[in-house]
């Protein structure tokens, strides 16, 4: 069984496409920390998402979403232009789950209903 399950928040906007038969598909890259202490990294993770699901989410699928994604996972391994040596972390995603994310520093509070009266008690 191949399922990898995990949570992270976005590096950047999700970019969203369609292949040619037709269907959306939605890619985002997630950050996950890794280790602990003076050995904790930052282990990205490129994401895609298929289907009628990967055109719904892609509205919240922002920088600084934070989020946790179920899939199957695959190393591809190559080379730069370097010759050196690359790994890529790629998972194609069966679930994601909005769990928290960036707070909109610019949001205002909700204005008062007009009818609302500050001398009730209650």
């Amino acid at each position: 069984m191949n399922n990898w399950n995990f949570t992270g928040n976005l590096g950047r906007d999700c970019e969203s496409r369609y292949l040619a038969n037709g269907d959306p598909v939605t890619s985002f890259s997630v950050g996950v920390k890794a280790g602990y202490g003076n050995s904790e990294k930052t282990v990205w993770a490129k994401c895609a998402i298929f289907g009628k699901r990967a055109e719904s989410l892609a509205p919240y699928l922002t920088k600084g979403a934070q989020v946790a994604v179920t899939g199957e996972i695959s190393l591809n391994e190559w080379k730069d232009k370097e010759g050196n040596a690359r790994t890529d972390l790629q998972v194609r995603v069966q679930d994601v789950t909005l769990i928290g994310g960036k707070k909109d520093k610019d949001a205002k509070p909700a204005a008062k209903p007009a009818d609302e009266d500050d001398s009730i008690p209650f």
